[in-house]
């Protein structure tokens, strides 16, 4: 029996296991005893990799539509060829931009990359991430604000804070492994942010229910309140930001006495808040994606970023301004995909990094990409308008999860040719595929990923491909040779070839990983593998398995200085009125789904604890006033004009004009409005206005 150890590619916490294997199949999966993330721990997802493919409706082959509607397979070289073929057709008629692609956070950096090669540089196509809709809010505002898009801690600073604040952020049940660390800091007093009494808020010190969308005006007037007690960190402001008297002056006017009516947070309550983050001596500020996905959600992560600044809680441990990431690779999409920047970050007008890139790819800088893609909403936007007429998604499934989801149902049947690469062949969007081209499970490819806190680690194949099987980077790759990449994927053969591309592209820049290796990752050339964080250059001494980045004050902008940046409160385009009196809000459901349960259904059915129809969770107080009884069936109706069905859970978890319902059904995503956030587009997924119709 061998014992093989590798990284869970579900969430963003990156775990890793050890998978112990026998005539090439999996016998047992335990956590990683040292392993400096999860360190002896993982969750039910993580554990059940080894289950991959049991239910779901797999394929070795590609699988092409008929003109009956009918799926055949095919040989993967005619796949190919019909790919680059169609591809290339639908380029020459309607023009360069008019194909496009979708990829995801969840395949491997090297794979990752390579389409960034062969889609972006080669094909000159434009194409986003499904990181789009989780992460896309926390980048620009690490960009903005840092100067790079460079979280700066380590998950251990949870353990080491003595106050910590959860903002729109349930690691209870989206990073249960995080939250076993967060929970053994016996120390620490906990306070949850968030408009539902969320399974964090349940064990928490303190909740501040802020009605929804009211955490940007409680976080200015916290840092109002805070300024107007002296309690900030003067020199630190003095010596290592800009931009604070103009932000000192913006938040003047965010008292406790004229917020109430936006936050629904008492005066006396926005007081004790203030001291509490002003007699902490190590806090630390957490969020997630009821930040992110809003329709002000930048703004809204740059005032957590200023009360982390104004108060000294950044660069020391215990600390910081922390944006918890949805999934497994999202860092790695966001540093090394080609989309809004260049192989290892900058601009793709920057002429010094333009040459850096095509020195160390080794080709003619006329080859790379010239401009950010047209983000994620564009590309649907476009396929409905008839601008867009071939589109390739990767490993994620739009027709579940993106926004207002019928838009992409209406993209999906209006293009010429949709190509659907993914492990199964029965998700949402891979049965709208005109051509289907089936992948590999992570547990059968070689690769990193980097977890949210910088933290690049390897990923090892457990057990070997059968035959006709492919990785997505084998995929991408022969799709590449079908198009005539020719010369140009010589130095892109492997993964490994790719790794060792993306460390020269890196060098010099923030996240620098000339210093990393394969071996070293695999614990070939120290005692075991505790993967390494970012930056980690070439010639350094890996002294410690965790390292925080500002810890000098110095930061990634022109002047070195971190910056308060802010503006006015938006109105918020989806509130409820009369005719939409309650406000839906969403999430995860339980610690074992994940996303669209494409993948989570591979948990055996003994071990599921949630229902299989969509559910929300709606206060007593409403359901009697509606006299509405548990399990009931209701139709909802959101101001984007859409319905759908629900069983109703009663719950006091939520406030009475308000529901909750989880991602992971289809139909919520129904539900959710076509409003994104002016800096980053990501969609306003936590919030809209809906009302009851009993059936």
């Amino acid at each position: 029996m061998k014992k093989i150890q590798s990284t869970c590619n579900i969430c963003s916490i990156g775990c890793n296991l050890d998978f112990y294997v026998e005539d090439n199949k999996i016998t047992k999966v335990s956590p990683t005893k040292n392993y400096p993330v999860n360190k002896g721990l993982a969750c039910i997802k993580g554990l059940n990799l080894d289950k991959e493919q049991i239910k779901g409706e797999v394929t070795k082959k590609p699988l092409l539509r008929d003109e009956s509607g009918n799926r055949n397979e095919i040989e993967w070289d005619e796949a190919f060829e019909l790919f680059a073929k169609k591809m290339s057709d639908i380029q020459s008629k309607y023009g360069t931009e008019s194909v496009a692609f979708i990829s995801t956070g969840q395949i491997t950096t090297e794979e990752i990359a390579l389409l960034g090669h062969v889609a972006r540089n080669f094909m000159k196509i434009p194409g986003d991430g499904n990181t789009r809709q989780c992460m896309a809010t926390s980048v620009v505002a690490h960009k903005q604000s840092f100067g790079f898009d460079a979280p700066p801690y380590t998950l251990k600073d949870a353990e080491l804070s003595d106050t910590i604040i959860f903002i729109g952020s349930n690691p209870a049940i989206a990073h249960p492994v995080f939250w076993a660390r967060v929970r053994k800091n016996k120390d620490a007093k906990i306070i949850v942010i968030d408009p539902r009494k969320s399974e964090t808020a349940k064990y928490a010190d303190e909740w501040i229910d802020i009605k929804p969308k009211g955490d940007l005006t409680l976080l200015y007037t916290l840092a109002n309140v805070l300024i107007e007690n002296n309690w900030i960190d003067k020199e630190y402001i003095k010596q290592y930001s800009e931009g604070f008297e103009e932000f000192k002056n913006h938040v003047s006017k965010f008292t406790p006495e004229n917020s109430f009516e936006k936050i629904g947070i008492s005066k006396e309550r926005i007081l004790n808040l203030a001291k509490t983050i002003h007699d902490g001596k190590r806090v630390s500020f957490w969020w997630t994606m009821g930040v992110n996905q809003s329709y002000e959600g930048v703004r809204t992560a740059q005032a957590i970023i200023n009360l982390a600044v104004m108060t000294g809680n950044i660069g020391r441990p215990g600390t910081g301004a922390n944006s918890l990431t949805g999934q497994s690779n999202a860092m790695g999409s966001r540093a090394f995909s080609n989309t809004t920047g260049l192989f290892g970050g900058g601009d793709f007008d920057d002429i010094l990094r333009r040459k850096a890139v095509s020195k160390a790819l080794e080709v003619n800088e006329s080859l790379l990409a010239t401009k950010a893609t047209i983000p994620y909403n564009v590309i649907v936007e476009k396929a409905i308008a008839g601008e867009i007429k071939g589109l390739w998604v990767i490993g994620t499934n739009p027709r579940h999860s993106w926004t207002n989801n019928s838009e992409f149902k209406k993209a999906a049947e209006n293009l010429e040719f949709l190509v659907v690469q993914d492990i199964y062949a029965d998700t949402h969007t891979s049965k709208l595929s005109y051509l289907f081209l089936p992948s590999v499970p992570i547990i059968k490819k070689e690769g990193t990923l980097i977890n949210l806190e910088r933290r690049v680690s390897k990923v090892n194949p457990v057990i070997p491909k059968e035959e006709d099987e492919l990785t997505d980077y084998e995929i991408i790759f022969n799709i590449g040779k079908a198009l005539g990449m020719g010369k140009l994927l010589d130095n892109w053969k492997t993964p490994k070839d790719t790794f060792e591309l993306l460390k020269k592209c890196s060098k010099g820049m923030p996240c620098d990983i000339t210093g990393i290796t394969y071996e070293l990752l695999e614990g070939e050339d120290r005692t075991g593998s505790g993967g390494i964080q970012w930056p980690f250059r070439e010639s350094e001494a890996l002294e410690e398995d965790e390292r925080r980045l500002y810890e000098n004050g110095e930061y990634y902008t022109p002047s070195k200085k971190v910056k308060f940046l802010f503006g006015d409160i938006s109105k918020n385009p989806v509130a409820q009125y009369d005719e939409f009196p309650y406000i839906l809000n969403s999430g995860r459901g339980s610690v074992g789904q994940w996303h669209t349960s494409i993948r989570t259904r591979e948990i055996p059915d003994k071990l599921k604890t949630w229902p299989e129809k969509a559910y929300v969770y709606m206060n007593p107080k409403l359901a009697s006033k509606l006299k509405i009884n548990e399990n009931e069936n209701v139709i909802i109706e959101s101001i984007n004009n859409s319905r759908a069905k629900f069983d109703v859970k009663i719950n006091d978890m939520v406030k009475e004009d308000q529901l909750y319902a989880p991602i992971h059904y289809i139909e919520t995503n129904s539900l959710t409005p076509s409003v994104y956030d002016p800096f980053s587009k990501e969609p306003s997924f936590k919030t809209v206005a809906i009302k009851i119709l009993k059936k």
